[in-house]
């Protein structure tokens, strides 16, 4: 390099230090120089990241700065090709080959799914069975079956097949015609009654040590003609549609609901409403129902995708993301780096699972299936901001994921040269190299470039504007388009939690800057080992997400990962690792008005996040066995507890939101169970009171169980109240109209939100109440409050001797605390068991 370069950028190098936070367009200018004088003079900089000596890095500190700003013109940006050479060499050829190969592999298997499933229970199978009989049939001729061959040789007749043809070319036509047509029709009615057994839902209201009758013979019709081994989304086609309810019931249900919570002359007045709603549009919007339900999957699914999540303007975190814990105290490992790779080998594993469709569908009891569709979004996929309305971008090709560490996003390519993945100590040095990298460089970046994913904390349609505005051109665009097309991202995080607590609150929202709130997950890993999920909520429901990182975090305590050092274990002698791509560290323009978007954003985060009020408890007294020998379901019995310490807290009783399942049904979601009831009301106001005895008190907790656990099940057979309101509502303003009654019910707050995170998912697990497991169980997962005067309520059942729940709620209200929840609902629970203790 010459040396009036040398002296050029040195001084601009000096320049751009000094004044990095007050001029950095003249810091820029001046770089943007210096690049094009080295291009100009044919100085070679690498497509992935360069290493350079600690002599080059002493002798010219400018060079980290230079070599930033060609990065963002060569590494990131797409490859320009000049001539046709490159593409003319053998090996060239044999790599197009490879890609073909790959492709045309892929496409088949995922044709011969589409066939698998479509065709399901039934088998292609059944096909060469009923061909082989016919064949034998018609060339055999046995005396017994006389009339059978001659049916055969009649059709031979009739389909004018030439009698110069030999016996068995026609025997073997007809056999196919007939065994396609045959298939065909058998297949159907298979599906189809099948589908009948699957709408029957009396098995679900009785007790499952005692069956009816009724209920032995359909559980054995369903064993009948379910298919041998379904592949993940084969039950599909056979599962019912969402049945849309009739109005008037709808209207009861909501009304009995609200019977706890309105004054009369306020339930008088909904009534009134709910009246005249019923008796002039109703009948209208119900037929849009019915017709929608015909047509489509789901008549409620795609509504509240859209209307429920994409169209909210709201900021992800704290608002709609929630967040999933690993273990509660055990770690595999405290070499955060060795984690990681252990963890997005797993996280892959169960992607090709996925991708094969080789992972086993679940099923209720053994014997029901459920609606599998939310796993084809789990990964690679990416919730866009928009406008008005966000939408989702799923990469079903993707082959890469994204690390960030210190603030710098690498691509790393999960695949080498052979198609496999990347083995866990392949991945190992891969992050630790980019550990090393990320140290060496993220002194050299500006805070504001290490704080780009703030902006996915802003407003979606704020966050759409500077998106469109400063992400859609040049450097930002490649890198943008990286990270969301990523399968999903890694946060090595430097920062180690105290407790439970800490851990989910940074599982949530994160310091503001470290987690790209738009992925449908993204995978934290703490700097002493610990880890967890920060999930968007819109691709996939928590018992989805729940299900992929139950594979992961039982993996890691059954299997054997790491070495004594705590290392990645190696795989067999017999596995080689093919030629990998190097990673790629991934560069951001920031201008000065991106800057104070960036630095916008992480006040209002900053804000957002010290107000959330969290508390994650270990319930150690007891679990769910102790709520069982009340003779009520575990989660009924938190639920009344939850209204028993909401109503010591604050006096009154309030609208409460339980998320509830519909995956009986195709493409099922959620639905609201309304947990505060007139007899959960009855029960708390007994229960406060000194004078009433425990068998009084002990006789309205199992009634008011009883309703709850009736209402949960009224909600998972499309019974539900808050679904059916919303899809009328969304249908009504659809058409263009304006209602009242539909107004007043959709926009009363939920002020108690709560849900049961799903636990032991897989049946293949070993049983979590054996001791040894005690300190290695999932803590589960929670999220924000709804209401600003409310709380949020999640709770996991890992083991019958204690369970975990996490309760959110913000420091801005004067009127909540989370700690004080806690508290009285653990005050709650101890005097509800202790009503069943006494003699």
């Amino acid at each position: 390099m010459n040396t009036d370069l040398k002296e050029r950028s040195s001084a601009s190098f000096e320049r751009g230090s000094l004044q990095r936070n007050t001029s950095p367009f003249k810091m820029r200018q001046e770089t943007l120089l210096i690049e094009k004088e080295l291009l100009r003079r044919n100085s070679c900089f690498s497509c992935n990241v360069v290493r350079v000596t600690d002599v080059e890095e002493r002798n010219w500190n400018f060079f980290f700065l230079v070599r930033k700003m060609a990065e963002a013109r060569i590494a990131v940006a797409e490859p320009r090709v000049n001539t046709t050479e490159e593409i003319t060499t053998p090996e060239t050829w044999r790599e197009v080959f490879k890609t073909f190969r790959s492709a045309a592999t892929k496409r088949y298997y995922k044709a011969r799914n589409l066939i698998y499933n479509g065709v399901w229970p039934a088998s292609l199978s059944n096909v060469r069975l009923t061909v082989l009989v016919c064949i034998t049939l018609m060339l055999v001729e046995p005396n017994i079956t006389s009339y059978a061959n001659n049916w055969l040789w009649n059709i031979a007749n009739i389909l004018y097949i030439p009698k110069s043809f030999p016996r068995s070319l026609q025997a073997l036509i007809v056999s196919s015609i007939i065994g396609i047509f045959s298939f065909i029709f058998l297949m159907i009615l298979r599906q189809g009654f099948l589908r009948l057994l699957l709408s029957y839902r009396g098995w679900m209201y009785e007790n499952p040590k005692s069956h009816s009758f009724m209920t032995m013979m359909w559980c054995g019709g369903v064993k009948l003609l379910s298919g041998y081994k379904p592949s993940l989304y084969s039950c599909q086609r056979s599962l019912p549609r969402l049945p849309v309810p009739a109005v008037k019931e709808t209207l009861k249900r909501l009304n009995e609901s609200l019977k706890p919570l309105c004054t009369e002359e306020e339930l008088k007045e909904i009534k009134k409403l709910g009246k005249e709603f019923e008796s002039t549009m109703a009948h209208k919007l119900q037929n849009v129902l019915y017709l929608k339900s015909w047509f489509c999957q789901n008549y409620v699914s795609d509504w509240w995708e859209k209307y429920a999540y994409l169209m909210s303007r709201s900021p992800l975190p704290n608002n709609s993301n929630y967040y999933i814990c690993d273990e509660c105290y055990w770690m595999p490992t405290d070499k955060s780096v060795s984690r990681a790779a252990t963890l997005v080998y797993s996280l892959l594993m169960f992607k090709r699972l996925i991708d094969r469709e080789e992972l086993e569908p679940l099923v209720i009891r053994n014997t029901i299936p459920i609606c599998m569709a939310q796993y084809e979004r789990l990964y690679s996929s990416a919730r866009i901001p928009g406008e008005n309305n966000d939408r989702i971008l799923h990469c079903e090709e993707s082959k890469h994921i994204v690390i960030h560490v210190n603030g710098i996003y690498y691509k790393l390519d999960i695949c080498d040269a052979k198609n496999q993945l990347l083995a866990p100590t392949t991945l190992e040095e891969q992050l630790n190299w980019i550990v090393k990298d990320a140290a060496l460089h993220a002194e050299n970046l500006s805070e504001y470039e290490k704080s780009v994913a703030a902006l996915t904390t802003l407003k979606r349609n704020q966050w759409a504007t500077i998106r469109t505005k400063h992400m859609n051109t040049g450097v930002n665009k490649d890198t943008r388009r990286i990270i969301e097309r990523a399968i999903f991202i890694v946060t090595l995080a430097d920062y180690e939690p105290k407790n439970l607590t800490d851990k989910g609150k940074f599982l949530l929202h994160g310091d503001g800057k470290s987690i790209w709130f738009d992925k449908s997950f993204h995978l934290i890993i703490f700097s002493n080992g610990a880890a967890g999920l920060n999930c968007e909520h819109t691709v996939a429901d928590a018992p989805a997400m729940a299900h992929m990182w139950e594979y992961i975090l039982s993996r890691e305590v059954i299997e054997k990962l790491f070495d004594e050092n705590g290392y990645c274990m190696p795989f067999s002698r017999v596995f080689k690792q093919a030629k990998i791509k190097p990673s790629q560290r991934l560069i951001w323009e920031v201008t000065l008005e991106l800057q104070n978007y960036i630095e916008e954003a992480l006040s209002l985060a900053k804000v957002s996040n010290e107000d959330l009020d969290l508390e994650v408890y270990d319930h150690k007294k007891f679990g769910k066995g102790a709520m069982k020998k009340c003779k009520v379901s575990p989660d009924a019995f938190v639920q009344l507890a939850i209204q028993l310490a909401y109503y010591k807290d604050a006096k009154k009783f309030v609208q409460t939101y339980e998320a509830s399942m519909t995956r009986l049904y195709q493409g099922g979601r959620t639905e609201t169970v309304r947990s505060c009831t007139v007899e959960a009301k009855d029960f708390v106001l007994n229960m406060v009171q000194n004078d009433v005895d425990i068998t009084t008190k002990r006789a309205l907790l199992q009634r008011a169980a009883t309703k709850h656990q009736n209402l949960y099940r009224d909600a998972m057979n499309g019974k539900g109240i808050d679904r059916h309101l919303f899809a009328l509502y969304v249908a009504c303003k659809g058409l263009g109209y304006e209602n009242e009654f539909l107004h007043k019910i959709i926009t009363r707050p939920w002020t108690l939100s709560t849900s049961q995170t799903p636990h032991t998912q897989m049946t293949s697990l070993p049983d979590a109440n054996l001791h040894i497991f005690d300190d290695k169980l999932c803590t589960g997962g929670g999220f924000g409050p709804v209401s600003d005067d409310g709380y949020g309520f999640s709770y996991i059942f890992p083991s019958d001797h204690r369970f975990f729940f996490h309760v959110s709620s913000k420091h801005s209200c004067a009127q909540t605390s989370s700690k004080r929840f806690v508290q009285l609902f653990c005050e709650s629970m101890e005097e509800m068991v202790s009503l069943f203790n006494e003699d």
